[in-house]
Parts: structure tokens; C-alpha cells; sequence
């Protein structure tokens, strides 16, 4: 499926997997590569500092989450919760955090195409 633009913050697709939220409500399920790179883009300072990535369930054993810091740089919290999964990184372009994301999905999610 990957990223296709919603026509206003909140609007959902269908999922088949995994989806990542953004604080300003971006919704997008599946997403690619290329929509991780463009979701980490838009995170700024103001009103959209972070954004998850994680199954598309209400209880999710699983999650990253993306943090614009101050210093312009991202944190990549990853997180498995039976807790042997914990892990965190401070990539610097974005791009580097979407191949992370991408890594890390694949052990997670069947059908993910890094």
C-alpha cells in the first residue's frame, strides 16, 4: 500500500499489519520506506516532536517511536514488551531512521520489504 497523503490529519486507511501514528495525527498503515522518510520529515518542534510505529491493534506488543531532540538530531526508542527487546538510537537523517525502522520491522512483521 504504502504512503499515499490523507486529505486531512486524522483520516485512516485499511491496515494489513503495522501503521505509524504522528503526534499531529497522521495515520498511515503499512507504511513504506519512502513514507517513514517523509513522516520523519515532517516531525518539527512545535506541534508534531514524535511519531510510533507499531501493529495496528489495540494491544500492541511492539513499538518504535521517533523523537525529533532539540539538537536536531532523532531518537529511536524500540521497544518489545516482554522486555528483552529495548533499545535506543540517535540517528541524524532521516533516511537513517527509516532503514532502522525497516530493520527492525522485518523480525516483526511478516510481509515487511526493507
Amino acid at each position: 500500500m504504502g504512503f499515499q497523503p490523507v486529505g486531512e490529519k486524522g483520516a485512516e486507511m485499511a491496515a494489513r499489519h503495522y501503521c505509524a501514528r504522528t503526534q499531529d495525527g497522521y495515520h498511515v498503515d503499512d507504511p513504506s520506506h519512502v513514507a517513514l522518510v517523509v513522516l520523519i520529515n515532517e516531525l518539527n518542534h512545535v506541534d508534531n516532536t514524535f511519531m510510533t510505529v507499531q501493529p495496528d491493534q489495540a494491544d500492541a506488543e511492539w513499538r518504535a517511536r521517533v523523537s525529533l531532540r532539540e539538537d536536531e538530531t532523532y531518537e529511536i526508542l524500540f521497544r518489545d514488551e516482554s522486555g528483552e527487546d529495548c533499545e535506543t538510537i540517535t540517528p541524524t537523517v532521516p533516511d537513517v531512521v527509516a532503514d532502522a525502522l525497516s530493520r527492525w520491522l522485518t523480525g516483526r512483521v511478516i510481509d515487511v520489504i526493507p
